[in-house]
């Protein structure tokens, strides 16, 4: 029987390309979604056609009975076998801290730490040996951001994916002797909606020169990172934060 890995965030950018990844190395997939449920239905669409299985689910992910509706979706399609934590917000604007609001500054670190927390919390009380479970695998989506700070751009985001790296690592340790790893992926800038979302669209362009490997990523370039550390390939690796950036 195939296992069940729930994607957050998954009917667009690197989580769609997760879905359709995963699908094709054998997993069946949640397609999570919060706003954009055409894509997320056609994400699960192309999965069927090519002969697994999927289901597009709604929830948004910082809300508490929302996890536990998506997740009960995931039960119902089989044995969670593992859970990326993709989804995530930058507020859609650029600009300075000062220039911040409150609201928005709590809408993301609800999305991207809170959302986080909820759906690694739901993965552990299915997953885990401690609760009769046979093991699992957790992949959170970080940012490069988390270490440059992002000035002048989203440090509110940068330092919710700071958090997510904290909590990888912490999570890891802590249900490491129950069957379940933890990792990260921390994107460099890469080919998605994000930054048009934010009033720069033009932003992969302008920053490109500064790769070293002289272009953005594309989203299946950081889906291939995480179905490995998904993966049977990865099963001494737990705790790690997996920089897929293109050398920045």
């Amino acid at each position: 029987m195939n296992t069940v890995v729930v994607v957050t965030g998954g009917g667009r950018g690197i989580g769609a390309a997760v879905c359709v990844l995963a699908a094709e190395r054998g997993f069946d997939v949640v397609v999570n979604y919060t706003s954009d449920k055409a894509s997320a239905e056609k994400v699960a669409s192309g999965i069927h056609t090519a002969g697994g299985r999927a289901a597009a689910v709604h929830a948004d992910v910082s809300d508490e009975d929302d996890v536990a509706r998506l997740f009960e979706a995931a039960d119902a399609l089989g044995p969670l076998g593992g859970v990326v934590n993709n989804a995530g917000i930058t507020g859609n604007r650029l600009g300075r801290l000062d220039e911040l609001d409150a609201a928005t500054v709590r809408r993301v670190l609800d999305v991207n730490v809170t959302g986080v927390f909820l759906c690694s919390r739901a993965a552990v009380r299915r997953m885990s040996t401690r609760y009769g479970g046979s093991g699992g695998v957790i992949v959170n989506v970080s940012s490069t951001a988390a270490q440059r700070g992002s000035p002048g751009e989203w440090i509110h985001y940068a330092a919710s994916k700071a958090a997510v790296e904290t909590l990888t690592v912490g999570l890891a340790a802590e249900v490491g002797a129950e069957g379940i790893r933890v990792n990260a992926v921390s994107p460099g800038l890469v080919e998605t909606g994000l930054h048009a979302e934010a009033g720069a669209p033009d932003r992969p362009q302008r920053i490109a020169p500064m790769i070293p490997l002289g272009r953005p990523g594309q989203p299946v370039e950081i889906a291939e990172g995480i179905v490995w550390l998904l993966s049977s390939a990865a099963s001494f690796v737990t705790g790690a934060v997996l920089t897929i950036s293109g050398g920045r």
